[in-house]
């Protein structure tokens, strides 16, 4: 697991075990999260508050990932995404990275998630030093 961390997520997924799982996970591992269930909270929460990474779902009940993706790029350009959902088709990674996505990990794969936001919180830690 991660080492105790500065780090903000805010994970945004429509699926409830999912969220919480994740939002354990994180919490376990020394990362402050919040946790969502549509981008209209996430958009909103992000108005109020920063983050410094953040993990998405692609099917969302009232935007889809790739476009709350694309918004949160444009709101803030340097901040890692990263996609985490059961959509597996090449397509699917190829669309998240052309909306912005920094990684794209295919659910359940926890491990493929984690080593992308060690990564992430590593070389933030690295940059804030």
């Amino acid at each position: 697991m991660l080492a105790e961390s500065r780090s903000r997520i805010l994970c945004v997924d429509h699926d409830e075990k999912s969220r919480d799982l994740l939002s354990t996970l994180m919490r376990f591992s020394g990362i402050e999260v919040e946790a969502v269930a549509t981008a209209t909270q996430a958009l909103s929460l992000i108005q109020k508050e920063y983050f410094d990474l953040y993990v998405l779902d692609t099917r969302l009940p009232d935007l889809d990932g790739f476009e709350l993706c694309r918004r949160l790029r444009d709101g803030n350009p340097r901040a890692p995404i990263l996609i985490f959902s059961s959509a597996a088709d090449e397509i699917d990674r190829k669309r998240g990275i052309e909306a912005g996505a920094n990684a794209y990990a295919i659910k359940p794969n926890v491990d493929e998630l984690f080593g992308s936001i060690a990564q992430f919180v590593l070389y933030a830690e690295r940059e804030a030093a």
